[in-house]
């Protein structure tokens, strides 16, 4: 069967990581942005950037720990990014990453589309790993969807390392995810990536009807 999955499989997204003593680059958006930790104050500015989302889902995201990072641009909210520090559903893949103590991960960022292209969200990143170092961390991970090339060069260019790709097969009704190592990284990292988002398991199967569900890999 593993044959026949690698045959019809595809890559879904990517998984990169930061280790939090690495030094990361000086980002200068091409519009004055100020940066800042957001409050639930911000829920209906939140909700309406992202979109699908009512000011109460988010603030059921801050009650229940999760913490959510901004730049502003005259005013207006221009870009976000969540951390999570516990777990977190990885959305249509139906995966739930687990966090050790120490780890942190970033998920469900965004530009508004009036101000993309301008390096906000690399800056954003950049911001928010100067303020996760602040805190008994010493890893953070994010992940991308394949083909969001612009989130992948904004990721790199925040310093983050391209660590691996979650691959999906589908072999009749079931659904096979697994990690696949990026050239050149070290076994143990790829380890971890394994251990944080399949739990250890060498690939994860599901049911491709209970699988279905909304994408928060960005």
């Amino acid at each position: 069967m593993m044959v026949s999955a690698e045959n019809d499989s595809r890559r879904a997204g990517t998984i990169w990581s930061l280790n939090l003593d690495e030094t990361t680059p000086v980002i200068t958006p091409l519009v004055t942005a100020t940066f800042r930790r957001a409050g639930p104050e911000t829920a209906p500015a939140l909700a309406a950037a992202m979109g699908n989302a009512e000011p109460e889902e988010v603030c059921k995201r801050f009650d229940t720990g999760r913490r959510c990072y901004t730049a502003w641009v005259d005013g207006e909210l221009a870009a976000y990014g969540w951390v999570s520090f516990d777990e977190e559903l990885i959305g249509e893949l139906s995966l739930r990453l687990r966090l050790l103590p120490g780890e942190a991960y970033i998920w469900d960022c965004a530009t508004v589309p009036g101000f993309r292209q301008n390096h906000l969200f690399s800056a954003l990143l950049v911001y928010m790993v100067r303020e996760l170092r602040a805190e008994p961390l010493c890893r953070v991970w994010i992940g991308a969807n394949l083909e969001n090339i612009a989130s992948q060069r904004g990721i790199a260019r925040a310093g983050f390392r391209r660590v691996a790709d979650l691959v999906v097969a589908r072999v009749i009704a079931l659904r096979m995810v697994w990690v696949q190592s990026w050239p050149g990284v070290p076994d143990s990292l790829v380890a971890e990536a394994r251990r944080a988002f399949l739990g250890d398991r060498d690939e994860v199967w599901q049911s491709v009807l209970s699988s279905a569900q909304p994408t928060s890999v960005r």
